[in-house]
């Protein structure tokens, strides 16, 4: 990964930054790969890439509260695909699902965009989305904010 950020992750299962000089937190690292921002997590002491590990605790967070995305007879059905024979093409499978509903999503997105223009709903939507993008970056300046006092008080 050309220019990925480098996060190590250290015993005590904090997760430094070395771009931003500063501890950050497994929400953070999700807004990393909300912001599809190439990075990459070592452990600290082995040097060993854990970047798959670190997705995963973020999938099973995000699986634990709210709504679940996968039902349990999908994870049934991933676990039962790690057999040698299917593991290939069941990962092919996947790449290429997930790729493909992400082209249909921008498709749609652009569709309704087009369509919508110039109208007054348009005007709506986009003040709309300006005012959720402020809104987290709001919330991320708190988080982080609040996250420093937490580490100051705590060294």
């Amino acid at each position: 990964m050309p220019d990925a950020r480098l996060i190590k992750k250290y015993p005590n299962r904090r997760l430094y930054d070395t771009t931003l000089s500063s501890y950050i937190t497994l929400n953070e690292v999700r807004e990393l790969v909300m912001n599809e921002t190439p990075f990459k997590v070592v452990d600290r002491q082995t040097g060993e890439d854990i970047t798959r590990s670190i997705l995963l605790q973020i999938i099973m967070e995000q699986e634990s509260g709210g709504q679940p995305l996968f039902s349990a007879d999908v994870l049934a059905q991933f676990i039962r695909n790690y057999s040698l024979s299917t593991h290939q093409g069941f990962t092919e499978f996947m790449e290429h699902s997930m790729s493909t509903f992400k082209a249909q999503q921008k498709a749609v997105s652009e569709q309704m965009h087009k369509v919508l223009k110039g109208t007054p709903l348009d005007t709506w939507l986009k003040m709309s989305e300006q005012n959720m993008q402020m809104w987290n970056q709001v919330q991320r300046n708190i988080l982080k904010s609040l996250s420093q006092k937490s580490i100051e008080r705590n060294d």
